[in-house]
C-alpha cells in the first residue's frame, strides 16, 4: 500500500510541473521539439517575415520584380541534380525557382515539403530552350519536349537561400 501514495505524488508533481504561474493565470508550458529545418544556400536566411505566394503576387502587380521571403509547397524538383524546383502558386499555377549563381541545389526528394525562399520574384519570359531543358530534367518524353514551341511569360524566382521544413 505504500506504493500508491508515492505514485500519486509522482502523478501530481508531473501535472504541476507542466504548468507555471504567470500574472495570476495558469499557463501550460509546452515543450515543443523544434522542426528540423534544412538550409540551402545563404545560411543567414530566416523564416521571419515570410509571406504567402498570394501576397507576393499582389506585390508584383504593376511591377516586374520584388525582393521577398516567400513560403510555398514544392510540387516538382529537377531530377537530374536538384537545380530547380516548381512551387505551388494556387489556382493550378506554379512558379519555377532557380538558385543564385547555380551555387546550391535542393534534395531531389523534397517534393511535397514546404519551402521558404529568399530572393527575387520576377515576371519574365521563359525561352523555348529553357522550357525544353526543364522538361528534359523533369523526365518528360521527347514528344512532350518537342511540343514546346513558344516562350512563356510567367513569374519565376531566383533564390539565394532556401529553408525546407
Amino acid at each position: 500500500m505504500t506504493k500508491k501514495p508515492f505514485l500519486f505524488a509522482i502523478i501530481t508533481a508531473t501535472m504541476f510541473a507542466c504548468t507555471s504561474e504567470k500574472s495570476g493565470n495558469t499557463e501550460e508550458i509546452i515543450d515543443e521539439v523544434p522542426e528540423t529545418l534544412e538550409i540551402y544556400g545563404d545560411s543567414s536566411i530566416s523564416l521571419e517575415g515570410a509571406i504567402s505566394t498570394s501576397q507576393m503576387l499582389a506585390m508584383l502587380d504593376g511591377r516586374d520584380s520584388a525582393e521577398v521571403v516567400v513560403s510555398a509547397d514544392i510540387l516538382e524538383i529537377c531530377q537530374k541534380k536538384g537545380c530547380w524546383m516548381d512551387v505551388d502558386l494556387g489556382d493550378n499555377k506554379f512558379m519555377t525557382v532557380r538558385f543564385k549563381d547555380y551555387g546550391f541545389f535542393v534534395p531531389m526528394n523534397a517534393q511535397g515539403r514546404l519551402a521558404t525562399m529568399r530572393g527575387v520574384a520576377k515576371v519574365d519570359t521563359q525561352s523555348v530552350d529553357w522550357l525544353r531543358h526543364k522538361a528534359f530534367d523533369a523526365g518528360k518524353s521527347q514528344e512532350e519536349i518537342d511540343a514546346i514551341t513558344e516562350p512563356v511569360v510567367k513569374v519565376s524566382f531566383l533564390a539565394d537561400g532556401v529553408i525546407l521544413q
